[in-house]
């Protein structure tokens, strides 16, 4: 379970406004990453956080609301598909928490992002391996960014009822998979993974 820890470290330091980043949708073979940046209140506690991917889908709905309605502010990023094929996902995500953070106000004093890799931003930064776990903020930005990329996928589910966005949320499951080998891949699918890059490169020109 996460804890005020590295928070509070930094507030004792003078710092008072201290985000957490984290991103949800690396993995997937569809649709957007999305990042979300939180600044949490110095002494508001949130029962129930922690690491998105450890909590049912109704407790983050819960929780999703909450901290909506508590945080300082939140930020959120997010790369389409698109930009995915074209930069590359470790790229997209990183401009996906580039944009959550710059989007924030006020101004964090510092951000702290899950995992080990800083993001394009002039202000502070630390990584923190499994953040998601380990920090409040983080844990809150892990839940905002997931909510909001499901609640795409199912927007996205009405546009291709086909595939089963809503279930798997564009991830590689045996179903989606199929899917794509039926149907072949639709605009929300990321062309430069696999098994789709594989399967449906487009020919060479002579």
């Amino acid at each position: 379970m996460p804890n005020a820890r590295e928070e509070s470290f930094f507030r004792k330091k003078g710092l008072d406004f201290i985000a957490g980043v984290d991103e949800a949708g690396r993995g997937p073979l569809a649709g957007p990453v999305v990042a979300a940046a939180v600044i949490l209140p110095k002494q508001y506690k949130i029962k129930g956080l922690d690491d998105s991917k450890k909590l049912s889908e109704k407790e983050r709905e819960r929780l999703f609301y909450i901290i909506q309605k508590k945080a300082v502010d939140i930020g959120i990023g997010i790369v389409d598909q698109k930009t995915i094929d074209k930069v590359n996902i470790l790229q997209a995500t990183l401009m996906a928490m580039k944009i959550a953070i710059e989007s924030l106000s006020p101004r964090p004093d510092i951000v702290l992002i899950d995992g080990k890799q800083k993001t394009r931003t002039i202000i502070p930064q630390k990584c923190i391996i499994r953040g998601d776990g380990k920090c409040n903020c983080i844990s809150a930005a892990s839940i905002i960014a997931k909510v909001t990329r499901d609640k795409i996928m199912a927007d996205m589910d009405k546009l291709y009822p086909l595939y089963g966005f809503k279930e798997h949320k564009g991830y590689g499951t045996k179903k989606h998979i199929n899917k794509i080998l039926t149907l072949g891949p639709c605009e929300i699918h990321r062309q430069s993974f696999d098994p789709i890059k594989s399967l449906f490169k487009t020919p060479e020109k002579t």
